[in-house]
């Protein structure tokens, strides 16, 4: 028997069926955390986003309406709970955590020798050089896999100011890899 879609699984949840919510948590929680992870200035904001993320799910499964992707769906509810988050603590000072641990997390190369790394600490390095908006738009279209128009409507722009973002982002995204290259 095969495992339902993420519109069965929110229908269940939305009845009450808390291992189907488990299920859907399972499916997405990492796609969610790299996206929190990127946008967040330290990585225990991008987990308390995570968790209002994922309670907000719970309470809404029974909202959404499958027009985007449950994934769309549940990236734009975490980009939410972490903006929330942020406007509770103005005036605190941000501060810059490294990617680093977000490129562990999200897999790059899953090559454990001594050069894989080395390789890691490259990408990671220049992605820290982007600002947020970048580093959002790459890891939606790029890591995520998701669809340009999905990206454009959880960004709140156009499709065509979505593509000139993300090809902005990775040119950027190049210069900076050839700068921590060439160091």
């Amino acid at each position: 028997m095969s495992e339902p879609d993420d519109r069965r699984l929110l229908l269940e949840a939305s009845l009450g069926d808390r291992g189907a919510f488990e299920r859907f948590v399972q499916r997405h929680e990492a796609a969610v955390f790299r996206l929190l992870r990127s946008s967040a200035a330290a990585e225990a904001d991008a987990e308390d986003a995570l968790q209002e993320a994922f309670v907000a799910a719970w309470r809404g499964a029974g909202s959404y309406r499958g027009g985007a992707s449950a994934r769309g769906w549940i990236l734009t509810i975490a980009r939410n709970a972490l903006r929330r988050s942020r406007r509770r603590r103005v005036g605190e000072p941000s501060t810059f955590e490294p990617l680093e641990e977000l490129g562990l997390q999200a897999g790059w190369g899953r090559d454990d020798t001594l050069e894989g790394l080395a390789r890691r600490e490259v990408l990671d390095r220049a992605m820290q050089m982007l600002g947020e908006e970048e580093r959002e738009v790459l890891v939606l279209r790029e890591l995520e896999d998701l669809p340009g128009e999905e990206v454009a409507e959880m960004l709140g722009i156009t499709v065509a100011a979505m593509k000139s973002r993300l090809h902005r982002a990775r040119l950027r995204f190049l210069a900076a890899l050839r700068e921590v290259t060439d160091e």
